[in-house]
């Protein structure tokens, strides 16, 4: 009996230093939290403010109305945030299709140098983008470009100043973004589920159908999510490549900020920032739960 009082005494002192932990740790996210308050909080009530603001501009009086919001999601605005998700969806979707096998490769393969070399230029071509992207494809692909009038693309109907261009451009960032997101996935498939499918008689086709790829599948639609934002968020290479011939929200959030189109449709391109967050917050709410279900299978 005495022994175990004795073995049992220490659990009473252990409580508080557990609960002094975690206090500690709650007090170490506070500069964090502090940060995204300012960073981000101020800016987004900043931007719901003006979205709601509406000004009378024959006496200049300020109200609170829903009217920027509702022109927003009406004619040229709504065509051109139609037009970004579905640029940014088909960008994501064929970036994941022709990035899942690069990455594949990069991890089977048995030369070390090479994975070091793809992931080391997936992340700098990851990060490349604006003008200098745009000015690099519209010299190798443009009207006049290299590419261009070497192989004779003009008399095929080419033209890099559209849709489909616009997607290609896109690309160029979003597979070697996908290659970084989906290599550490990769890497969690253990060849003990390999070698067990192979030793049941499994091919490697339906190794994949069966195994890897329902593994796989939180981690691709997280890595397809990442690219939706990449693409839903990206300004300055459209708008150095294709101007006002490709509608795309984030060009019409800058002609109604620079008054190209309108005077005093600055509270409207507010609204379509809003549209722009509710679009990302959408992504994100899909990508989390998905980030924690891949995390259980690959840990």
């Amino acid at each position: 009996m005495t022994v175990a009082l004795t073995e049992a005494e220490p659990a009473p002192a252990a409580a508080p230093r557990q609960r002094r932990r975690r206090a500690t740790g709650r007090l170490a996210v506070l500069p964090l939290l502090a940060f995204t308050g300012v960073a981000f909080g101020i800016p987004a009530l900043a931007m719901l403010n003006g979205a709601l603001t509406v000004k009378d501009p024959a006496t200049g009086a300020t109200s609170y109305s829903t009217a920027n919001l509702s022109a927003s999601l009406h004619g040229a605005y709504l065509t051109a945030l139609i037009g970004s998700v579905k640029l940014s969806a088909v960008s994501a979707v064929l970036a994941a299709v022709l990035g899942l096998p690069l990455a594949q490769t990069v991890v089977t393969s048995r030369f070390r140098a090479l994975r070091e070399a793809v992931l080391t230029a997936a992340g700098v071509l990851a990060n490349f983008g604006g003008v200098p992207l745009a000015f690099a494809f519209v010299a190798t692909l443009g009207n006049s470009g290299v590419l261009t009038r070497r192989l004779g693309l003009a008399d095929k109907g080419w033209n890099l100043y559209s849709f489909w261009g616009l997607v290609i451009v896109y690309l160029y960032f979003l597979i070697p973004l996908m290659v970084l997101t989906i290599t550490p996935a990769l890497d969690g498939l253990r060849t003990q589920w390999r070698e067990a499918a192979r030793n049941n008689g499994a091919t490697a086709f339906q190794y994949w159908r069966h195994v890897a790829l329902p593994v796989l599948l939180p981690s691709l639609l997280g890595g397809l999510v990442l690219l939706f934002g990449s693409a839903f968020a990206a300004y300055a290479t459209a708008a150095a490549m294709v101007g006002s011939a490709v509608p795309l929200v984030t060009l019409q959030i800058a002609d109604a900020i620079s008054g190209n189109v309108l005077v005093g449709q600055e509270n409207v391109a507010l609204a379509l920032s809003l549209d722009m967050v509710l679009v990302a917050g959408l992504v994100m709410a899909v990508y989390l739960p998905l980030q924690r279900r891949s995390a259980r299978w690959l840990a």
